[in-house]
């Protein structure tokens, strides 16, 4: 797991498991401009009309009362993640939520959590990304984790960031380094251990008018290890791959202002299922 033995940027990881970042090969902030959107035509607007006033119709002649009726979702065709009615948990370790429940989703909920957290802006800076692991890790990883995201965050990664030593950015600039978490995964689990997959979306760059590392977007998975060390969920280890990818949307980038601007105003989230 390497987050920055490569001086290539745009990419969160590789598919042997080490975390990578790689500068983009082109400027997001530029190039051709966008396919502008058409307006709709007469014929297509009085369409919609005709289906609009179709549906009211159809409304208000099957009005009546239907309090009687069961229009609850059956539970075979819920979502695998839709709430199961299971409080989140209400206690944080330095900040990042802890003592989750000693079941499967009580994992995967670990699991969310600790990606956002481990792979977030608070990482650059090395009294921080000690308190953090050490809030997440297993006993028995510990020295071997924090080694490994030590050299992760190396001064030569930092300096190709566009970030100082000590993990700041330049005056004006943003550092954008933050994970979301689109759902979870359990490859195995017992009692003791738990082997689960977090597909993420991430945000990663400087946003600023001279940066060379823009904010850009990947998605990625990362495979959690963890033990139940009597109390909560913690890590052994960690490994990421790129991917699952969708298709990119159509929408216009944003200039750097504007990015720096949304990071600032807004606050991530912790998860819990």
């Amino acid at each position: 797991m390497s987050h920055g033995d490569e001086q290539d940027y745009s990419d969160y990881g590789d598919d042997t498991g080490h975390t990578r970042t790689r500068l983009p090969d082109h400027d997001p902030y530029g190039g051709a401009p966008r396919r502008p959107g058409r307006s709709p035509s007469r014929g297509l607007i009085t369409v919609v009309g005709v289906v609009v006033l179709l549906i009211a119709a159809i409304a208000f002649a099957n009005r009546g009362d239907h309090s009687s009726a069961n229009t609850s979702t059956p539970k075979s065709t819920r979502p695998h993640t839709s709430p199961t009615g299971t409080h989140p948990v209400q206690t944080k370790t330095n900040g990042i939520p802890s003592n989750f429940a000693h079941t499967g989703q009580g994992a995967e909920s670990a699991a969310a959590n600790y990606a956002a957290v481990l792979w977030s802006d608070g990482m650059v800076d090395t009294a921080n990304r000690h308190r953090i692991v050490e809030a997440v890790t297993d006993q028995s990883a510990l020295q071997r984790l924090q080694s490994d995201f030590d050299a992760n965050y190396s001064a030569d990664f930092l300096k190709g960031v566009g970030l100082s030593s000590n993990g700041s950015a330049p005056k004006g600039d943003t550092f954008v380094n933050r994970t979301l978490p689109a759902g979870t995964k359990t490859m195995s689990y017992n009692s003791e251990t738990a082997t689960v997959e977090v597909w993420c979306n991430g945000l990663f760059g400087l946003a600023g008018e001279s940066s060379n590392t823009p904010v850009t977007s990947g998605w990625f998975t990362v495979t959690f290890k963890l033990k139940w060390n009597g109390n909560d969920w913690k890590v052994l280890d960690t490994s990421l791959k790129t991917g699952p990818t969708p298709i990119t949307g159509d929408n216009p980038v944003s200039s750097a202002d504007e990015i720096g601007k949304a990071v600032k105003e807004f606050g991530g989230f912790t998860y819990a299922r």
